[in-house]
């Protein structure tokens, strides 16, 4: 409970059985949380089990992808404010906080994670990862540079926290199912006129794995097509109602 609002955590997970207890088992120290929803993307290992163990609550989503387990996750949660975050450690409790503070005056706070004495040593954010992310942060925001002028330089940061009222609000936008999700939910809350902040916050290198949309070129470079897609798309096609999700052709991951 943060400020008399319940906080849910959901975390969106597929096959991280390596990482998923000690995450959980980290963000239930968390004072502010009053629950933690982990969503099982068709795992095929042992992830589901081991959340519910270290004291999370699992749900399932069948359809794949970054975006749909968190829409499915968003939707499951009971909090008034719903915090994001990764099943793979890369992110770390202690920066809830300060997201829960900032919502005092946004409706959504991003975390960044392209300032430089915030990223670790080791983690997944190399010089042409990181100035990527900027580049098509601050191309989103030149794009709604009037009326909304905000400030970002991460697109790709999946740690962030909105509240319920948000999220109602932009949920009839949400179409995207893989990574491009997070610049979408960006570029919604802006035609919804709710107010982003950026933060920094610590980026630690992940417990196991690799990443699955960031670990080689070809993949960012799809990742980055696939976002600036969207925000095109946001911008300059959806004006105003949002296109029914029957007119929009299924994105791969």
């Amino acid at each position: 409970m943060f400020r008399n609002r319940s906080v849910s955590l959901v975390i969106p997970a597929y096959n991280e059985e390596e990482t998923i207890a000690r995450v959980v088992e980290e963000f239930r120290e968390q004072p502010d949380l009053d629950e933690i929803v982990v969503v099982d993307n068709n795992c095929k290992d042992r992830t589901a089990e081991l959340a519910a163990a270290a004291g999370a609550r699992v749900v399932r989503e069948e359809r794949p992808g970054y975006g749909s387990a968190l829409l499915a996750g968003m939707t499951a949660a009971n909090g008034d404010i719903l915090v994001l975050t990764e099943a793979d450690g890369s992110f770390r409790a202690r920066d809830v906080e300060k997201m829960l503070v900032y919502l005092d005056d946004a409706g959504m706070v991003m975390g960044t994670r392209t300032t430089r004495q915030m990223v670790q040593q080791g983690a997944n954010m190399r010089s042409l990862l990181r100035w990527g992310n900027v580049f098509m942060a601050k191309y989103l925001q030149l794009l709604w540079l009037r009326p909304a002028e905000p400030r970002f330089t991460d697109v790709g940061c999946t740690f962030r926290a909105l509240t319920r009222e948000t999220f109602d609000k932009i949920r009839p936008r949400l179409t995207q199912t893989g990574p491009a999700f997070s610049p979408e939910m960006m570029c919604a809350a802006l035609q919804e006129r709710c107010r982003i902040i950026e933060i920094p916050v610590t980026y630690s290198p992940r417990v196991g794995g690799e990443s699955k949309h960031s670990d080689t070129f070809m993949r960012q470079a799809k990742t980055a097509w696939k976002m600036f897609c969207t925000i095109c798309r946001k911008r300059f096609l959806e004006r105003g109602s949002p296109i029914p999700r029957d007119h929009l052709a299924p994105e791969s991951d």
